[in-house]
């Protein structure tokens, strides 16, 4: 099979109703995914608990991340990534509305089950 580019940017539905999640990559316990919100949150009183590790990147938009335990929000601005151990529950505060944030999350050690 010979490598093809594609660009992160590119096929994006034109109307989210909900945020859009795309797995682009994926080999044993690791998954790339590409994320893109406009002005999505997660649903007040929800948190995310993952069993595994998250490393994401704001690639364009802002987002507001909320981590429990953490008395402030985390503001994230495109070239800023962060580290999410499995069990830290957080939460997307906000995401840029009116404009698209696109986000790429590596998951690894993720049981595949």
């Amino acid at each position: 099979m010979t490598p093809r580019a594609y660009n992160l940017f590119n096929d994006i539905p034109a109307a989210l109703q909900e945020e859009f999640f795309q797995t682009l990559a994926e080999s044993g316990t690791v998954r790339i995914e590409r994320i893109v919100s406009d002005g999505h949150a997660t649903p007040q009183g929800e948190w995310y608990d993952q069993e595994w590790d998250e490393w994401v990147l704001l690639v364009s938009g802002g987002a507001t991340l909320q981590f429990e335990g953490d008395a402030g929000p985390l503001v994230l601005s495109p070239g800023d990534h962060v580290m999410i151990p499995a069990g830290c529950r957080h939460r997307v505060e906000q995401t840029a509305p009116g404009k698209r944030t696109v986000w790429l999350a590596v998951h690894f050690g993720e049981s595949r089950v």
